[in-house]
Formats: C-alpha cells, sequence, structure tokens
C-alpha cells in the first residue's frame, strides 16, 4: 500500500530551529522585584525621619520627603513605573539579538539577490553568520526547500505550499519572543494614569476634608492632601506616557522585523516558482 502524501512530507526531514537567544525574562518576576524595590524605596528612603522636621513636615527642598506625602498609592505607581522600565530595558537586548549580528536591510536585500539567482547555499551561509529571527526562519524555508525538491510524487504547487507552511511555521515559533511583555507594558500605560487618578482623588478628598471643618481650615491636612493630589498626578502622568513610548518604540521594531520575515518568505517562494517553471 502506497503511503499518503502528508505522511511522506511529514517524513521529510525536518528543519531544525536554532535559537540564538534565551527566551525572555518573565514579566511576573519583573513586576514582584519591582514592588519589592519600590516599597523599600518609599517607606525606608523617602520615608526616613531624617527628611521631615519635628512638626512632621519635609525639610525644605527635599524632594523625597515631598513624594513621601503622596500616600500609599505611589509605591504602586513607581512600581508600575519601575517595570516599564525593566521591561523596557529587557525588550532592548531581546530584540536587538532578535535583529540579528547586522543590519536586517542589509540582510533581506542580500537575502533576495541570493535567491533571485537561485544561490540557495549563498542565502544559507547569510543566515548563519546574520542569526537571530529572520535568519532563523529564512534558514528552515531554505532546508524545506531541499526537502520538497527530492518528492517526486509531489506537483510544484504542493511543493511551494509545504515551503510556505514552513515558513509561517517558523514564524510562529518565533513571534512570541518579539512580543513577549510588550502586552503588560500596554496594560500599564492605563494603568499608571487610572492609579495616578485615584491618588488624585484621594488627595483631592483629604483636601476637602480639611476645608469643612468649623472655623479656620487645617492648614497641614489641607496642605497633605493638595501635596499628595500632586505627586499621583504626576507620577501617573509619568509613569503612562513613559510606557505609551516604550510600547510604541518596540512595536515599531517587531513590525520591522515581520516585515522583513515577510519580504524573505515571499522571495523564496518565487525562487521556486521561478526556478521549476523554466524546468517544467
Amino acid at each position: 500500500m502506497s503511503q499518503p502524501k502528508a505522511a511522506k512530507v511529514s517524513a521529510a526531514k525536518q528543519p531544525k530551529q536554532k535559537k540564538d537567544y534565551k527566551k525572555g525574562i518573565s514579566a511576573m518576576i519583573v513586576i514582584v522585584v519591582c514592588f519589592v524595590v519600590a516599597h523599600a524605596f518609599f517607606y525606608l528612603y523617602c520615608g526616613s525621619p531624617a527628611r521631615f522636621d519635628d512638626k512632621g513636615h519635609p525639610i525644605d527642598g527635599n524632594l523625597f520627603g515631598t513624594l513621601y506625602q503622596g500616600g500609599f498609592v505611589i509605591p504602586i505607581v513607581m512600581t508600575l513605573l519601575l517595570t516599564v522600565l525593566a521591561l523596557g530595558v529587557e525588550r532592548f537586548f531581546a530584540l536587538n539579538k532578535a535583529s540579528g549580528r547586522g543590519s536586517i536591510t542589509k540582510f533581506v536585500a542580500e537575502s533576495k539577490s541570493k535567491l533571485r539567482v537561485g544561490d540557495i547555499d549563498g542565502a544559507e551561509q547569510l543566515c548563519n553568520k546574520q542569526k537571530g529571527s529572520v535568519a532563523n526562519i529564512l534558514r528552515a524555508g531554505l532546508v524545506r526547500y531541499r526537502d520538497v525538491e527530492k518528492l517526486d510524487e509531489l506537483n510544484n504547487d504542493e511543493k511551494a505550499a509545504i515551503i510556505e507552511k514552513e515558513i509561517e511555521d517558523a514564524t510562529a515559533l518565533e513571534l512570541p519572543y518579539l512580543e513577549q511583555n510588550l502586552n503588560v507594558i500596554a496594560t500599564i500605560s492605563s494603568l499608571g494614569t487610572l492609579f495616578g487618578l485615584l491618588g488624585t482623588v484621594l488627595g483631592m478628598i483629604r483636601s476637602f476634608g480639611a476645608m469643612a471643618n468649623e472655623g479656620a481650615p487645617d492648614s497641614i491636612a489641607l496642605s497633605l492632601g493638595i501635596s499628595e493630589a500632586l505627586m499621583n498626578t504626576a507620577m501617573g502622568i509619568a509613569t503612562g506616557a513613559l510606557a505609551i513610548i516604550v510600547y510604541n518604540f518596540f512595536s515599531a521594531k517587531v513590525q520591522d522585523i515581520t516585515n522583513a520575515v515577510g519580504e524573505v518568505g515571499f522571495a523564496v517562494g518565487q525562487t521556486y516558482a521561478v526556478k521549476h517553471e523554466k524546468q517544467a
């Protein structure tokens, strides 16, 4: 009994996916570490008695003492801010490694030139030199390219579909590493602003409570409430803005890599189609 086509295809040599870089750091670990650091900094450093006078007011010009008056929401916002910074640094190094050793644009151009003249070996050598996500995906397509040429029972359209499927599978393996932690940064862009708003509202409640006293308002409670509101507003806006900038920056880099993958994937398919059209 003859073997089904699908079985023959699956029996073909499978290209090994080489990873040139490790999986990114888990966002949960980063958040926990940032939570501990933010709270230790807030309560132990900003809340140090040396930053306040005998009446419990921040010493003039002491920014950290003033920050401490922002209340318990401040360390939460600080946790989000530190998380954005930490994940931004992590994504910077991860995406640089994913981009490979040289310029992606130059690599794509050189690979397309090699493929255009049917130089599969030359294109594979470029992949070994470049490394990174785009090179891994192109290498997988080139290995499958050689495999399908040995399958005489399939027509050219079926072989081209197999190559395309291999590139799609390789892309599916690489893409999660590129997009890792970006959804967390996007979420913080909203959470930072919302927590800042929460702190602002709590500060204003304290301020209005001081003004509601009979006679002269409690000036100390009033100043504390206003300080709490303003510090939370500033921290919340800064955290949200930074998260948006970081998210958009790295999303653009991921899109550049994805576009490069699409270009080289199309070039492999075109090379196979042109070469075997001439042979037909």
